[in-house]
């Protein structure tokens, strides 16, 4: 049986005032039925996520963190609209509720949407599935990703969420930035891998929706069926292109399994555990949008262990700060330096 979301305490830090909070409810949400219980979702390390219970009715709360925030960093609106415009696609997302952007309700911008029940894997080999269920759900992710980019971002309303050109390289700086911004120490592979990818940007520029983390742990699947209920977690969704998701999607092919924390499938046996080869994940997805197998996926992936790179980086600093919103964050964030091992491995081969 695969794991449900669990809930705990909402953490000392990401408390707010919940009659506050029940008052901006009773104004703007109709079916609200005034007192309510909530707990915290663990798992992410981004915006702080809530279950909020109320007369038999479960809603998902998701806010911003409190603090001194990165630029461009938690952007719960982006999130919000990009699942709103998604709501009648082929691409799997809860039902929409409301968004806030008035800090003096609960401390920073938030927004509310269904829970999806289901069931949900945070690590790629899947080890709640059963062995026969798991290529299953890995092939069903891959064309939940084709069907995301075959969606029509303008005829959805998302013109002007993203810039369709040179999006790699706009990438590229962001997250330079951004890693600059949180450093804690010198990482010399991380320096490498960053000269190598400005150093052989793709030529084309194919722009879709990108996810931006498209992983497991970001799915949440149907009961007894290896179908994706929903794809959460939209808060690096933009306009881009559509294999720097693929890349990030496929990267576990390229972490060791046998290092604690860094969700790697390289080197199990894949059919002994119930896997897909890489090879059958990108067929797949390719098939799903009708287009010819990519040639060039090692350069996203290496792309994609520099953003996550970044990411855990800036994860280790918020919790350096107390600010983080995992328990485990300052464990996950001193592991920036070995996916920066891994991305130049890669990124030195191109």
């Amino acid at each position: 049986m695969a794991a449900a979301p669990e809930t705990v305490d909402v953490l000392p830090q990401h408390r707010f005032d919940e009659e506050k909070l029940a008052g901006y409810l009773a104004a703007h949400l109709p079916e609200f039925g005034g007192a309510f219980e909530l707990g915290q979702f663990q798992g992410g390390q981004s915006n702080p996520t809530f279950l909020l219970t109320f007369a038999e009715r479960r809603l998902v709360l998701r806010k911003k963190p409190p603090g001194e925030l990165l630029r461009g960093a938690h952007q719960v609106e982006r999130e919000f609209r990009v699942m709103s415009a998604l709501q009648n696609s082929a691409v799997p997302v809860p039902r929409m509720h409301l968004l806030c952007e008035d800090d003096d309700v609960i401390g920073t911008p938030f927004f509310l949407m269904d829970f999806v029940p289901g069931r949900f894997s945070a690590e790629p080999d899947l080890p709640e599935f059963s062995q026969k269920s798991r290529k299953g759900a890995w092939l069903e992710m891959a064309r939940a990703l084709g069907a995301l980019h075959t969606v029509d971002w303008r005829a959805v309303g998302l013109e002007g969420f993203g810039k369709p050109e040179g999006y790699i390289a706009r990438q590229l700086k962001t997250w330079t930035r951004q890693y600059e911004a949180s450093k804690t120490q010198d990482m010399p592979a991380m320096d490498k891998l960053i000269a190598k990818l400005e150093s052989h940007l793709p030529e084309d520029e194919a722009a879709t929706i990108v996810h931006g983390d498209f992983r497991p742990g970001n799915m949440i699947f149907a009961e007894g069926t290896d179908t994706v209920a929903a794809v959460l977690d939209w808060e690096l969704s933009t306009i881009g292109h559509p294999l720097a998701d693929l890349g990030y999607f496929c990267m576990p092919y390229r972490v060791p399994a046998d290092v604690p924390g860094v969700k790697g499938v390289a080197g199990l046996d894949f059919a002994s555990v119930g896997l897909p080869e890489r090879d059958e994940v990108i067929e797949t997805y390719a098939a799903m949008r009708g287009i010819a197998v990519p040639g060039n996926l090692d350069y996203f992936t290496a792309f994609a262990l520099f953003r996550l790179t970044a990411i855990v980086q800036g994860v280790y600093a918020r919790a350096l700060q107390g600010n983080a919103s995992h328990a485990d964050a300052l464990k996950v964030g001193e592991r920036a330096g070995f996916l920066a091992e891994c991305g130049w491995a890669l990124a030195s081969r191109l």
